[in-house]
C-alpha cells in the first residue's frame, strides 16, 4: 500500500512541474532580461489600478511590454513584438480595448491569455503586485 501512495505522489508532482520557459519560446523574439517597477502611483501606471486597462510601457523586452491588470492583485505582462513575425519587420503592438494588435498582420492577441489565433502567442513575463508597484520580470 505505501509503494501505491508513493508512485501516486510522484505521479502527481511529475505532472504538476513544467518548464514555464518551454512554452515562452518563441524563434522571432529573443530572451530579453526585464525587470521593471511600475509604480501605479504615477500618472503613467495609473492605468494599472483598472482591470482591463493595458499600458504600454518602452524601452523593456524586445520592443517594449504591455501589462494589464485582470483582477484583484493579478496583472498580466507580455512583449510588445509581435510573436509570429521578425523582430526587425514591425514596430511595436499597438493597444485597442484589451487587445494587442500586430501591425504587420494585423493578428489581434487577447491580454488576458496573450492567445492570437498563430502559431505562437505573445510572449509573456510575470507581473506581481508589490506595494503600490507593479513587478514585471522573468
Amino acid at each position: 500500500m505505501k509503494k501505491f501512495w508513493l508512485f501516486i505522489v510522484l505521479t502527481c508532482v511529475f505532472f504538476s512541474c513544467s518548464d514555464s520557459n518551454k512554452s515562452n519560446n518563441n524563434p522571432n523574439i529573443p530572451n530579453y532580461a526585464v525587470n521593471a517597477y511600475l509604480n501605479t502611483s504615477l500618472p503613467s501606471y495609473n492605468n494599472l489600478l483598472y482591470v482591463s486597462s493595458p499600458v504600454y510601457v518602452p524601452n523593456y523586452g524586445a520592443k517594449g511590454i504591455i501589462v494589464m491588470k485582470t483582477g484583484e492583485g493579478t496583472y498580466t505582462a507580455f512583449d510588445a513584438a509581435c510573436p509570429n513575425q521578425a523582430l526587425t519587420s514591425c514596430v511595436a503592438m499597438t493597444i485597442d480595448g484589451i487587445y494587442a494588435v500586430c501591425s504587420c498582420d494585423k493578428t489581434s492577441y487577447n491580454l488576458f491569455t496573450g492567445l492570437g489565433g498563430q502559431e505562437y502567442p505573445m510572449k509573456q513575463y510575470r507581473a506581481e503586485l508589490s506595494g503600490s508597484s507593479v513587478h514585471v520580470y522573468n
